[in-house]
């Protein structure tokens, strides 16, 4: 009963997808989880019907030729928007008969002009929150015009049909990393269909591959006998009692290596319950089998299986949304999901495992298949509720394909969380076929269920009458974590606590306790290489602040608090030297929840070298439980470490720009290298320690020491640094750090290095594609690099950046230079150093090679600039060739440090030089697209311009108690875009917070960046407050905690305060869509 009630309360989209009503079979049990709707089940062993899905016209439209590689055998879903079909959301679960009422009672009866559209499959038993109707044009406005005025209904969203057409072949997997879509010689885009998702590792070896082949896979252990199992096994546990929910591609009814298949459910639109791919019972085996020779790791589970994906490994949030619905009704316990993708903005489905979670049920998900790249970590895995898994060989070495953290979620103004959780056996694993038989298949798709059959069987050793009193997802993963194999040679961010040990988390699990517990559990900043990066940069005063992000998890409660903020508490001579800030979640939800750390060295230890100890310090609260009647608590003591140095010279320090870098999501950012076909996004971080980690660890070899700015310009010293290093950049720039850089170069000296990327709003154009998962066009925001925004920051230096897309190669002193995707230089001033390469112009006209300046340096008063006009010979997602060596130069120009690089003398040699200069005042610029709205992407343009926790100069004014007005940053806010940035504040208006309460629900938002701020339109009609004390069991995702306004003091007169209140509240409530009040996301 209450499990109907969570349902009912829940407000989540449930969206079907199949145009026709869907016969679904009722069934004696059923449970797991996926993203979208009940398709089809069936009952038990015996008298299985899968239930129709009939698809209108499979074959309509035209099979069109995709070119080289396409199989002409495998047919492929294809979604279009059906015509007039639309689904309308309400606010509330309830039956679908009263939602239909509420609609008659508003449109009138149904008939030609509108009908609603039955639908019958499992959820249809249960309440929803959505309908499916047939409108005309004229209604549908009429309905959009009334929903503001009707209390029951949220919004009205296009529905679309499944049509089938050719599926393009992507049996090419040269290029490591995602396979997101696909990209024509011409530029143009074509996303995969579905939901974004990693692509899946499907490296194979059975009977049929050469005896030597055979013979070497006889001679491994399977993954159970590697983890020990048969210990386990022996004491009597094989996973008995424990319902698991397998999301993926299905499992024949009768399979004869599973026992227990108690239910199995399609979610897609194929009418089957069979796996045709064969990865489903691949999983399910690998949970689940009972076969000798691909024994699973908890034989005697309950199985349920739930068919999310098609044969065609195409999926739909709105599949998924159904099935976990269905999940949780159903009380499922372990829910595994092979799969993953890059979106974790898709604020449906993020929700929907949030309330999954909340209900007790423990997630396990794949961390993705994009690696070696860092950055790459797959939705929702990289999620603080969600145990994410990483792939390891038998060997305990990563393995090559396992995606590595950090997450990006907090990037830009903070820093990313520690994932994976834990690594499992992902490479030569053995598991069951389709019919019989086993195979062996690589993947962290392998390692999910390797961990989610782990956890199984470790669940099923807790005595069954306190089961699932003890066992939670916060207990669990504390018992993985604390129980794993720390593996050597890797860092945190590639294999998080280590590898599974069956045993020792078992021992943890059987002697629990709840408690809270942070991970990682010791902060020892000097271990290496286990703590890269933060081990291989020491501390030092005058610093950016090294941000931390942990975990905290929460095993006494859904809901806790901390109730003593966090203290660093100094220990040993030194210690004192530290001073800590912290971000945290002051309401922990669900079972988790993030401690952000600050860490800096005081002003006092610029001189000190040495090591400095402490301990962080809190405690968490959570309510009683059955029969209790004290709160529960605990305290939380985190020791730190860190080496601590002189603070460098200035010309060895560099300042890295991550405030102006933007991603996807929450915008379609296209790739910056354009040789990539497979990979249409730009979505690794573009931070030193995600995709440009390689650079990061070059700059340190050769002594330079880089810092992260994730603030405006105006808000770091310029005094302190060598040169600021502007890489790749998307964002636009306030007007106040444009006045502000152009002042540091000239007067204090500060260098700046500038590596863009190439910007062509035709190109763009050729790149614009319909997603069919979010039915909307999507167009690049901007190119590889915001060309345009670059050119408004160089301006005072006489320097501008083309449009001009160039690629080839080069060499400058031996030193081989690749040039991917640039862009050309078509403004530098006179007596500057400049250098041009024969390199293949893309055009109308075709291809053709010749000479373009694409290297500029110049001295600029007491400053120096250069510019490169490429930076994917920076970044290590998808590199041939680095040109570190050329980087290491242009610093040394630019800091005036010593030479040391062979590349200095040639590129400022006499040759180069330019008396006359490049280009004119009169030279036309490229322009920004005249058709895409930038503020959807930009936190600039949405945000008023102030310095934030990551930043010395917070510090700095945190002490001086300096503010501004509230209302003049509001009204600033309101007015400002990307056409009249340069009419904005002065830079001495610049704001320092002094308190940023930062709250997400259990996600470790360190940034201050929720979805609600990146999108506004993503928040919620009605939020409920962040002191909600409801049951832990009915809590829904609206309950959630969010960033509270920032209330800038003054000395003026409490009426003065009273006025500002008032404007504050007025601007929340301009910014907020929709008819409910909700509560604020500002920074």
């Amino acid at each position: 009963m209450r499990a109907l009630v969570i349902f009912v309360l829940l407000n989540l989209l449930l969206g079907p997808i199949s145009s026709k009503p869907v016969e679904h079979n009722t069934s004696r049990r059923s449970s797991g989880r996926s993203r979208h709707h009940s398709r089809e089940s069936s009952a038990g062993v015996a008298g299985e019907r899968p239930g129709t899905c009939p698809v209108e016209n499979p074959f309509a439209g035209s099979f069109h030729q995709k070119g080289k590689g396409e199989n002409p055998d495998r047919l492929r879903s294809r979604f279009v928007l059906a015509v007039g079909r639309y689904i309308v959301r309400f606010v509330e679960y309830r039956q679908a008969e009263e939602l239909r009422k509420d609609l008659v009672a508003l449109l009138g009866s149904e008939g030609k002009r509108w009908n609603w559209i039955e639908r019958r499959n499992k959820a249809a038993e249960f309440p929803t929150d959505f309908g499916i109707v047939n409108l005309g044009k004229e209604l549908l406005d009429r309905l959009k015009e009334l929903i503001p005025s009707v209390a029951s209904i949220r919004d009205v969203h296009p529905d679309s049909k499944i049509l089938r057409t050719l599926k393009f072949d992507t049996s090419d997997t040269s290029d490591e990393g995602a396979v997101h879509g696909f990209c024509g010689e011409d530029g143009s885009v074509e996303k995969i269909q579905g939901r974004l998702h990693t692509r899946w590792t499907m490296d194979e070896d059975d009977e049929n591959v050469t005896s030597l082949r055979k013979l070497l896979l006889m001679e491994k252990p399977s993954f159970a006998s590697v983890l020990k199992a048969e210990k386990v096994w022996d004491q009597g546990y094989s996973g008995k009692k424990v319902k698991v929910g397998i999301f993926d591609t299905g499992v024949r009814k009768d399979h004869p290596h599973i026992k227990n298949i108690k239910e199995r459910t399609n979610w897609t639109h194929e009418p089957t319950l069979d796996d045709g791919l064969g990865h489903g019972s691949f999983v399910a085996g690998v949970v689940a089998s009972s076969h000798n020779g691909c024994l699973g790791l908890a034989p005697d589970v309950d199985l349920h299986t739930f068919r999310v994906f098609t044969n065609d490994q195409v999926s739909y949030t709105s599949w998924f949304m159904d099935a976990f619905n269905y999940a949780i009704i159903t009380e499922m316990n372990i829910v595994n999901l092979s799969i993953g993708g890059p979106d974790y903005l898709d604020e449906p489905f993020v929700d929907k495992v949030l309330e999954v979670t909340s209900n007790g049920i423990l997630m396990v998900s794949a961390i993705g298949n994009d690696g070696p790249l860092y950055g790459t970590l797959n939705n929702p895995a990289d999620q603080n509720d969600v145990i994410g898994v990483g792939g390891v060989n038998y060997q305990d070495r990563i393995a090559h394909f396992s995606s590595r953290g950090m997450s990006s979620w907090e990037l830009p103004l903070g820093y990313g969380r520690i994932k994976p959780d834990i690594m499992a056996y992902a490479q030569d694993v053995r598991g069951s076929k389709i019919q019989t038989g086993c195979r062996t298949l690589s993947g962290t798709s392998v390692a999910s269920p390797v961990a989610t059959g782990a956890v199984c069987l470790l669940a099923s050793t807790v005595p069954e009458e306190n089961r699932w009193g003890i066992v939670n997802p916060a207990s669990m993963k504390q018992a993985l974590v604390e129980g794993a194999n720390r593996l050597d040679g890797m860092n945190i961010y590639e294999q998080g606590s280590g590898r599974l040990n069956l045993s020792e988390s078992m021992h943890v699990l059987q002697n629990y306790k709840p408690r809270a517990s942070v991970v990682p559990a010791t902060l020892d900043l000097s271990d290496c290489p286990y703590m890269w990066p933060f081990c291989t940069q020491p501390l030092y005063a005058h610093a950016m602040p090294v941000m931390v992000n942990a975990t905290i998890l929460n095993g006494m409660g859904v809901v806790g608090e901390i109730t003593s903020p966090p203290v660093f508490e100094p220990k040993g001579e030194h210690g004192g030297l530290i001073e800590m800030d912290f971000d945290y979640s002051s309401r922990l939800w669900p079972w988790s929840g993030f401690l952000g750390l600050y860490i800096r060295v005081k002003d006092e230890g610029e001189d000190f070298e040495g090591v400095v100890e402490g301990e962080v310090v809190f405690t968490v609260t959570s309510q009683p439980a059955r029969g209790e009647d004290q709160l529960r608590k605990s305290q939380v003591r985190m020791p730190f470490k860190a080496e601590v140095i002189p603070t460098p010279p200035r010309e060895k320090r560099i300042l890295w720009d991550q405030f102006h870098s933007v991603k996807y999501p929450p915008a379609y950012l296209p790739r910056d290298n354009l040789d990539i076909k497979n990979d249409i996004l730009d979505w690794h971080g573009d931070h030193p320690h995600t995709n440009f980690h390689n650079m990061f660890d070059y700059l340190r070899e050769h002594d330079y020491f880089l810092e992260i700015l994730g603030s405006p310009f105006t808000c770091f010293d310029a005094k302190q640094y060598g040169a600021l290093l502007i890489v790749d950049s998307e964002d636009e720039f306030y007007p106040e750090e444009i006045e502000k850089l152009e002042q540091d170069v000239r007067e204090e000296g500060l260098g700046l290095v500038v590596f863009a990327d190439w910007y062509n709003v035709q190109s763009m154009k050729k790149m614009v594609f319909f997603d069919d998962n979010t039915r909307s066009w999507w167009k690049p925001v901007t190119g590889g690099a915001n060309v345009p925004a670059l050119n408004d920051l160089l301006e005072g230096f006489g320097i501008a950046l083309g449009d001009t897309i160039l690629r080839g190669q080069f060499q400058i002193n031996k030193h081989q230079i690749r040039y991917s995707s640039g862009a050309n230089l078509i403004r530098f001033p006179a007596g500057s150093y400049l250098h041009a390469y024969d390199l293949e112009k893309t055009s109308a006209s075709g291809r053709q090679n010749t000479k373009h300046e694409i290297l500029g340096l110049t001295e600029v008063e007491e400053g120096r600039v250069a510019v490169f006009g490429d930076s994917s010979c920076l970044d290590s997602s998808y590199l041939i060739v680095d040109c570190f060596s050329l980087l290491e130069g242009l610093l040394e120009f630019t800091t005036k440090g010593a030479a040391s690089s062979d590349l200095l003398p040639v590129l400022l040699g006499d040759s180069a030089r330019h008396e006359q200069g490049l280009g004119s005042n009169s030279t036309v610029l490229p322009s920004r697209p005249s058709d895409v709205d930038f503020k959807t992407a930009s936190f600039t343009l949405t945000n008023p311009l102030q310095c934030y926790k990551n930043s010395g100069t917070f510090y700095k004014g945190k002490k001086e108690k300096r503010s501004a007005s509230k209302k003049q940053q509001e009204e600033e806010l309101e007015s400002r875009t990307v056409s009249g940035l340069k009419e904005s504040k002065k830079p001495e208006e610049v704001v320092n917070l002094e308190e940023d309460a930062v709250h997400s629900q259990g996600m470790a938002d360190l940034g201050l960046e929720t979805k609600a701020q990146i999108d506004p339109s993503l928040q919620k009609s009605d939020a409920s407050s962040a002191t909600s004390t409801a049951e832990p069991s009915i809590l829904s995702p609206q309950e959630q905690e969010t960033i509270q306004p920032p209330l800038i003091v003054s000395k003026w007169s409490a009426l003065v305060g009273v006025l500002v209140m008032v404007g504050l509240y007025r601007l929340t409530r301009r910014r907020q869509p929709g008819k409910k009040e909700t509560s604020e996301h500002a920074v």
